[in-house]
């Protein structure tokens, strides 16, 4: 059973985590903003932080946690990788989001190679920082619609098509490619591919310039023949029908809840500062009254506390899943669902509160508020739209198919 409090063994690794997010990811978190595509050159050395906390949960990864369903476990309950990263993710983010996003082999292909290489994929590409591309100019949140194709050439697949929205596209030393064998067999053609940097034909076209997480770079890419070799293929080269693309959409039971934790962390850093900034105003919160009987905006407070816990439990639900190898794909979509909307909505609320003090730039302090906001946002938004989670949901509580409800 799912135990509510932070596993002892994972304690000294959440303080370490917040020291980080205190000490160097919050008085830097304005300047990179500020100078969007500037590599943080100061999280270089803090790299083996995250993958300590994935090394103190004894699975073997790549890096980023991974949702291994072929791994055997111990009968019984399990705190593993994937719970204390989601742990350290949540102390980084109170820090800042796009900072987090940066840290080097922790990208989103670090987590669909520790989920589905195999062990000499592991060993070939374990320690590199490897980034995700799936969205494409006409396949957003409908990742089956995918149109970069992948053709067997003797040795090789050859890729063509173009990737868009590719979170550390241009720092990553590896890509992940999503792509399709066959375009008339439908979701169970889609594969997954770890394109090296510096391929021919794998051209970086552009950084995007963004609303928020703007320390983050998020790249887009052609793919002009490109040629990878057959051992990069992720999972199970072969076409099965009605369960092929259960393979590729296993990485998402992972990278969900990390999502989910990023929101975490900067709903509560929100919520932290707003709190500090009512009881300057002599507005304090009193958690053993009814709301009702509380100011407004402390009543507001309590409300966006109870979201923050629900989100927060929800999160480490998903991730205590996959620790234990239990199918949690409806909990991970869950997590994203509610801890997405939950930032958003806590994010502009704080501001709200807060007034001009919100609403302005500054170096630290109350002053993050309306970097908050923005950053916020993309949580929302990708590893799944908040609309996508919920159909997700639906389908799962429902017994329906992707045909039968969309």
């Amino acid at each position: 059973m799912i135990q509510l409090e932070t596993p002892k063994k994972f304690a000294g690794l959440v303080q370490q985590a917040h020291q980080v997010a205190r000490e160097i990811f919050r008085p830097h978190s304005r300047r990179y903003d500020l100078a969007e595509h500037a590599y943080p050159k100061e999280l270089d050395a803090l790299a083996a932080l995250l993958d300590g906390m994935s090394a103190a949960g004894g699975n073997s990864g790549a890096g980023a946690a991974g949702v291994r369903r072929d791994a055997r476990i111990d009968e019984g309950n399990r705190n593993g990788s994937n719970l204390s990263t989601v742990l350290g993710t949540m102390e980084l983010c109170w820090g800042d989001v796009g900072l987090l996003l940066s840290m080097p082999r922790q990208g989103l292909g670090n987590s669909a190679i520790a989920s589905v290489a195999n062990a000499e994929q592991l060993a070939r590409f374990g320690n590199r920082w490897a980034a995700m591309a799936i969205t494409e100019p006409g396949c957003g949140s409908d990742s089956a619609a995918i149109r970069t194709t992948a053709v067997l050439d003797g040795d090789h697949y050859v890729l063509n098509g173009e990737k868009i929205y590719v979170t550390a596209g241009e720092r990553a030393e590896l890509v992940v490619v999503w792509a399709t064998l066959d375009k008339s067999r439908g979701r169970a053609a889609i594969k997954s591919f770890v394109v090296e940097k510096g391929t021919p034909g794998f051209e970086l076209v552009r950084l995007e310039h963004k609303l928020g997480i703007r320390a983050s770079d998020t790249a887009a890419f052609v793919l002009k023949d490109v040629r990878v070799p057959r051992q990069n293929l992720l999972g199970d080269p072969e076409i099965k029908v009605g369960s092929g693309f259960a393979g590729v959409m296993q990485t998402f039971d992972n990278t969900r809840p990390l999502v989910a934790a990023m929101a975490v962390g900067l709903t509560r850093a929100c919520l932290e500062e707003t709190r500090k900034l009512l009881a300057k105003a002599g507005v304090n919160v009193d958690y053993l009254r009814p709301p009702i009987t509380q100011p407004a905006a402390a009543a507001e407070l309590l409300r966006m506390q109870a979201d923050y816990e629900a989100a927060r439990l929800l999160t480490l639900q998903a991730a205590w899943m996959a620790d234990n190898r239990k199918p949690n794909s409806l909990q991970a979509s869950m997590a994203k669902a509610k801890a997405g909307r939950t930032a958003t909505e806590v994010a502009l609320k704080c501001i709200e509160l807060a007034g001009s003090l919100g609403y302005a730039e500054g170096e630290a302090g109350h002053g993050l508020l309306e970097k908050w906001a923005r950053d916020a946002k993309i949580l929302d938004i990708f590893e799944g739209t908040q609309q996508i989670q919920l159909l997700i949901v639906a389908r799962r509580l429902l017994g329906k198919t992707s045909a039968e409800l969309k």
